[in-house]
């Protein structure tokens, strides 16, 4: 018989920022920040860390459900808390210590009076569709930044307008800190990871591979033939129409091609934008909100990432 796998080795688990200061340091030290019910994306992330920090360096992962970033009427009551298991995943992809703190020791003074603006970009997409959130986002950012002191960060792409605002902070305000965006982790069906994927009902998460396989159908325009803008929307406006058919049908919130650096559309006529862009969309399934993205590079043929 086959030897049993070996248990991952358990790690500290902090909750005070006294603990989190007392954590030896050794080499480079990775944060990944999550707000917990791990997934195999996260773990995507943290492994990506261990890599970063080698074998001498230290990889710590955070888990804090951020009250500033939910809206009145979204999902901050119900979302998942999976401390036991979150735990278990960021020891099995290599991490050396959780740090999950309560509300009180990244808010000491409760909510806080003095926040990070996200500015123009932050009303952008997702931030007209979630009034708020990205100044929330940002501060509990610069918080858990200050608090762990990593020379590394590391954010999943799925979250495209959370990256590049986390980005323009680190930079706009000198944090010294690198920041690096690792690549969305997929069910074999395409479906993006996250922690919402588990509101999904069997009907309601078949119609939501419509957001990538929309996806998908403007990224193989691209690289079918070099298309343009107007386009590779039309290519995925096509398979999202039919979604809004289907039983359930998809909500539509957004589709958007931006320029990856300030969120803005991409123009559609030919020839106007050339280089990276983002392909995102965010639509409603059920109860439950659904975002993704690929990214393109435009005027070119082939240009896929």
């Amino acid at each position: 018989m086959p030897a049993p796998a070996a248990e991952p080795t358990p790690v500290p688990v902090l909750h005070t920022a006294a603990e989190l200061r007392a954590l030896p340091r050794r080499g480079r030290r990775a944060v990944v920040m999550t707000m917990g019910a791990l997934h195999e994306g996260h773990a995507a992330l943290v492994r990506a860390a261990r890599e970063k920090a080698g074998p001498e360096g230290q990889v710590v992962v955070t888990v804090f459900v951020n009250p500033l970033q939910f809206g009145a009427g979204e999902d901050l009551d119900r979302y998942p808390r999976t401390l036991d298991a979150d735990v278990v995943v960021a020891a099995g992809a290599g991490a050396d210590a959780v740090f999950a703190p309560p509300a009180e020791q990244v808010y000491p003074g409760g909510e806080p009076e003095v926040r990070i603006g996200a500015g123009p970009m932050g009303e952008r997409l997702e931030g007209a569709s979630r009034p708020g959130h990205f100044d929330g986002m940002l501060t509990v950012v610069a918080k858990l930044l200050h608090l762990t002191a990593p020379d590394l960060a590391l954010y999943g792409e799925k979250d495209a307008q959370q990256l590049a605002l986390i980005t323009r902070m680190v930079r706009d305000l000198n944090f010294p800190v690198e920041i690096e965006g690792v690549p969305t982790v997929r069910e074999p069906d395409g479906l993006a990871l996250s922690s919402r994927n588990r509101y999904l009902s069997d009907a309601e998460r078949t119609t939501a591979l419509a957001l990538s396989r929309a996806l998908f159908a403007g990224r193989d325009a691209v690289a079918a033939g070099g298309a343009g803008p107007r386009e590779v929307r039309r290519a995925a406006e096509a398979v999202l129409a039919r979604a809004g058919r289907a039983r359930p049908p998809l909500e539509l919130d957004y589709l958007a091609l931006v320029d990856p650096a300030h969120f803005t559309e991409v123009p559609a006529e030919p020839g106007a934008y050339e280089g990276e862009a983002v392909l995102a969309v965010a639509a409603r399934v059920g109860t439950t909100r659904l975002i993704d993205n690929v990214r393109l590079r435009l005027g070119r043929p082939g240009g896929v990432r």
